[in-house]
């Protein structure tokens, strides 16, 4: 593998994209929207500007970093080895980004999603030319700091399709795991609830965002709830628990929370709009 493709410019897309590029690949970072390349452009910038204020990494290092992503709206520009899909969490968008590239890449390119919560089997099923290639790589927000992807084989991916993910996931200093397709995958699953939870506590009274955030940050979880959510996009989040709470016949405990679902509906969506549980200054 050389040559790596991330789809969606969004949190979770220039996280991914500045793993790839920080690991030695060439990357691509597509985006349909040119005002989503340019922040993602200054979110690298600024992660990697930290990173040398902390001497985590040289000021050379870091022009070198930049020179492997290249940023594009033009959708014929990804051609490559891997393709990785950080795009709105819907199957039909993610099925047609996957057949649209098809037709300009090999046959040996993988397709991998970077879904959360949607059947990975579903999207392959979909995807009309060799689903076999189709496969899940689930990163973490922020991306560039979160070790753990979960590497998810649906129905039809070919084991050497996850195995080459896994290799792929290693390179980039992530500490990958195997996981079959199922709703959630094993992290969505059992933390839904770390989201879920903390809203009813805020929800009754019992505490605001900010002390909630605080005692769990200070148990040990490196953001709280409400901080990740922003950082995560509401919208995104709120995205996933719907899809749980569906994929789980309507079960109580993962239903979505009116309080989340209200920010979504006013455009609240955290740090990409400046509002969400908190102000963010732009």
């Amino acid at each position: 593998m050389q040559t790596i493709a991330v789809c969606g410019a969004g949190t979770m897309g220039a996280g991914i994209a500045q793993i790839a590029a920080y690991s030695g690949f060439t990357t691509l970072l597509f985006d349909i929207r040119q005002d989503g390349l340019d922040r993602a452009k200054a979110q690298i910038e600024k992660s990697l500007t930290a990173a040398v204020e902390k001497g985590k990494l040289t000021a050379t290092d870091k022009e070198s970093v930049l020179q492997r992503i290249r940023f594009t709206a033009t959708i014929e520009d990804c051609v490559a080895d891997v393709i990785i899909e950080a795009i709105i969490e819907k199957i039909a968008a993610k099925t047609d980004l996957f057949n649209q590239l098809a037709a300009i890449n090999t046959a040996d390119t993988i397709f991998a999603s970077n879904t959360s919560s949607l059947s990975v089997s579903e999207i392959a099923a979909a995807v009309t030319v060799h689903p076999s290639r189709v496969v899940g790589m689930h990163f973490f927000n922020p991306a560039h700091l979160m070790k753990l992807v979960e590497v998810v084989s649906g129905k039809e991916t070919a084991p050497e399709v996850a195995d080459s993910i896994y290799e792929l996931a290693l390179k980039m200093g992530k500490v990958p795991v195997r996981v079959k397709d199922s709703p959630g995958f094993i992290v969505n699953r059992v933390a839904r609830h770390y989201y879920l939870e903390a809203m009813h506590i805020a929800q009754q009274g019992q505490a605001d965002f900010s002390t909630i955030d605080q005692l769990l940050e200070g148990s040990g979880f490196k953001m709280g709830p409400f901080a990740l959510m922003d950082l995560i996009g509401n919208d995104i989040n709120l995205a996933v628990s719907q899809s749980l709470y569906d994929a789980f016949q309507q079960a109580p405990r993962f239903k979505p929370n009116v309080l989340q679902e209200q920010r979504v509906k006013d455009g609240k969506l955290g740090r990409k709009t400046g509002l969400g549980f908190y102000r963010y200054e732009q």
